[in-house]
């Protein structure tokens, strides 16, 4: 490995840097990968060895959650989000390295690549270093100054003016055609190496080193389009101008913005509402002029006064005109790509808790999505999630004749099918469907049935509805009808129903549609993968969607093979039908059956002894006797692997890892926002959290919130304090009312403790 590159790797791993290509032709060097994997470990924080299985195991083409379950070992036990980020990071270096490629290849196909430029590409360390040196030679873009007085042949003159000053001679240079005066070829000398000075990777490191030691600051304003269009009353805009209230006159530190501002002041930007600029102290214009002169761009040999006066004014338009655009665009793009990766983070976890929600399992239910005109849709359901029933109620904008004939035709439903448990959506006419049934169930209308209800979140409820999932699996029912079924589904199996859902419809988040649809829709997808991995389906009546999920998560990668012919005029084993195995019920990968099997052996057990008390007396025994990792090695296998097969084997029958989450709540009154009073003492769930802080239902038809600033440490448990902002969905905590807006329908509230 030759010394620039070796010197790349181990002192500078963000450098993507390979030795210029020699003449016209390109070639790219073959450790590329080798100098991938620094940066990576460097970017991520992840040990470089750890990096290296990633990658293979993602070349492979193993998902994120075979290698969280089966491959611990390789991955140094990371969780799937931190996989995830390193994947995430991983392709992104690939796609820059092509990208760099390809403009290589472009730019000698124009015939423009020079050595240098080539050099200065392949030291670009993200995109936006890389469309800074790129964006002057991209077709159809205006020739620089730079270019122009390169044309003009002054690139030899810039070159002196830095190599041997005291033979430069400006008046020579004014002979060449198109330049007329020594001031002329003074301009296109100072173009040229205002260039040069901008792209140029050690002057660039210097400058944000600067940067990263001053106070960097965002400032945001009304912008003159807004400001126009409000004096002239144009109502269409004004909703979008109010919410931006906050950022009218808004400075910020780059290093204390917190995320969900960065999103506010991008959205308010490309409304044309807010206008945003960064500002740079002066005091890094004038240190950086110094240092340029002083070091960087100090002549080699003695230069005269005017030639020093030149240099100066290079290094002023170079930082006026080239370097301070660049580093406003970086900031601007660091801090967005910062605050999608937050959101998306935040979406991710957000998934993932109501995606594990814990299941009411055991009874019937009734899914109910309430309107008005049209009625309220109802949908009854067995414990297995079939449809029993599904009917419309005519609950409000009614007379008391109608109201009282559709509450008769409601219990004589819920007597007949035996159903305690109503779910009632969140939409519209919600609030007025759960007074009704607080009602009845207050005048004790249902006995001897003790009904319960409880309201759920129906985000997508109605996209699902009209989706080819739906059509295909109930195909008879109107879509208002689907939406009913859906609705008690999500709360009697979450994962089961929300699966069918894109998770971009679920509203567990903000500022979905400011982000990267890409990598929010990649890291989504990823964690409905995990959990349905972790969780498992039931066969006997998972949707088809569900079940070709599971088969995806779990299976390894492994070479292709040609089927081969058999000869013979028998039947072919492909017809016979699988055996049931009772290791097909456990968390143990098929990889690891014949581990199970020898360790069954060793403890003295069998396979039709999964999950009972005494083969688990037998194996906790034996690990007393001797460590996993004894075992490991005499089993030869790792102890990574042993603990997995010891948790399948011991767990009990249909173990479910949502057992230990609450499932939803159910009531039986209804409190009212008028209700509440400035100290008074709740308990609720989350509903949301956002970037600034967390939703809370507490039962009065409005969501509380939670400012993050309430949010601190000591009132957390112990394993959540490492979380970003600690809460997710689901969560019951206590919380005290700290402000009632009923005016704007706000409720403030305070922290108290997580409940557990």
């Amino acid at each position: 490995m030759c010394t620039f590159v070796r010197y790349c790797i181990t002192h500078s791993p963000h450098f993507f840097f390979f030795p210029p290509a020699t003449g016209n032709k390109i070639r790219f060097p073959k450790f590329t990968r080798q100098i991938l994997k620094p940066v990576l470990s460097m970017q991520t924080c992840v040990e470089r060895w750890v990096c290296e299985n990633i990658i293979k195991l993602l070349r492979e083409e193993n998902t994120v959650p075979f290698m969280v379950r089966y491959r611990k070992e390789l991955i140094n036990h990371m969780d799937a989000d931190a996989v995830r980020d390193v994947q995430m990071n991983y392709e992104s270096l690939c796609s820059l390295s092509k990208k760099t490629q390809s403009i290589i290849q472009t730019l000698n196909k124009d015939g423009v690549l020079s050595n240098e430029l080539e050099w200065d590409l392949r030291s670009c360390r993200s995109a936006d270093e890389l469309d800074h040196v790129y964006s002057p030679y991209k077709k159809g873009s205006k020739l620089t100054k730079a270019r122009r007085a390169k044309a003009l042949g002054l690139e030899e003159a810039a070159s002196a003016l830095m190599d041997s000053p005291h033979t430069l001679d400006l008046s020579v240079c004014s002979c060449v055609k198109g330049l007329s005066t020594v001031e002329e070829v003074a301009t296109g000398v100072e173009n040229i190496l205002a260039d040069m000075i901008a792209k140029d990777p050690e002057t660039l490191t210097y400058v944000k080193t600067l940067c990263e030691r001053s106070s960097i600051t965002i400032q945001s304003s009304v912008s003159k389009t807004a400001l126009k269009e409000k004096e002239q009353e144009k109502q269409n805009k004004s909703k979008d101008f109010d919410k931006f209230h906050l950022y009218f006159d808004f400075t910020c530190n780059v290093q204390r913005i917190q995320p969900h501002q960065t999103l506010a002041i991008n959205r308010g930007e490309s409304l044309k509402i807010l206008s945003v600029k960064v500002n740079v102290p002066d005091r890094v214009k004038t240190d950086f002029t110094t240092w340029c002169i002083n070091n960087r761009w100090r002549p080699k040999t003695f230069a005269r006064g005017e030639l020093i006066a030149l240099i100066r004014n290079a290094v002023e338009d170079s930082f006026k005109r080239l370097i301070l655009p660049f580093l406003t665009r970086s900031y601007r793009t660091k801090l967005t790509c910062a605050a999608e990766k937050e959101s998306i983070a935040m979406f991710a976890r957000n998934l993932r808790t109501i995606l594990l929600v814990g299941p009411v399992r055991g009874c019937v239910i009734m899914g109910v999505d309430p309107g008005f005109r049209h009625g309220c849709k109802i949908a009854i359901l067995s414990q297995t999630s079939q449809i029993q029933h599904t009917d419309v109620l005519y609950l409000h904008n009614s007379g008391f004749a109608t109201r009282q004939k559709e509450a008769e035709k409601l219990r004589y439903l819920l007597l007949k099918h035996s159903c305690t448990k109503v779910v009632i959506g969140n939409g519209t006419a919600c609030r007025e469907t759960e007074s009704f049934f607080s009602d009845l169930i207050a005048r004790r209308f249902f006995h001897p049935l003790d009904v319960s209800y409880c309201i759920t979140n129906e985000a997508g409820a109605s996209i699902y509805s009209v989706s080819p999932e739906a059509v295909k699996e109930m195909p008879e029912l109107d879509p208002n009808l689907r939406s009913a079924v859906s609705i008690g589904r999500r709360v009697q199996d979450p994962l089961a129903e929300l699966v069918k859902i894109d998770p971009k419809h679920l509203g567990i988040g903000t500022y979905q549609h400011d982000v990267s649809s890409g990598a929010l829709k990649a890291s989504l997808d990823g964690v409905v993968q995990e959990c349905v991995s972790f969780v498992g389906v039931d066969i006997n009546i998972c949707s088809e969607m569900l079940m070709s999920m599971k088969a995806s998560c779990d299976q390894p990668a492994a070479p292709e093979e040609k089927p081969v012919a058999k000869k013979g005029k028998g039947k072919s084993t492909a017809n016979v039908p699988p055996s049931f195995n009772p290791l097909d019920q456990t968390c143990i990968h098929p990889e690891s059956y014949h581990v199970a099997q020898k360790f069954l052996a060793l403890v003295g057990g069998s396979v039709d002894q999964i999950g009972s008390a005494g083969l688990r007396g037998c194996v906790e025994s034996k690990v007393r006797a001797s460590s996993v990792e004894d075992l490991a090695s005499t089993l030869q296998t790792t102890p990574e692997t042993l603990k997995l097969v010891i948790d399948g084997l011991t767990q009990p029958p249909g173990f479910d890892i949502r057992q230990s989450k609450d499932p939803a709540d159910f009531k039986r009154g209804i409190v009212s926002m008028n209700d509440l009073r400035v100290g008074t003492v709740l308990t609720g769930r989350v509903d949301n959290t956002t970037l600034f802080g967390a939703f809370v239902d507490i039962g009065v038809g409005r969501s509380g919130l939670i400012h993050k600033s309430k949010i601190t440490m000591d009132k957390l448990p112990v394993s959540q304090r490492r979380r970003s902002l600690a809460l997710g969905p689901g969560e019951r905590v206590e919380v005290r009312v700290l402000d009632v807006d009923t005016e704007r329908g706000r409720i403030s509230l305070d922290l108290i403790r997580v409940l557990q």
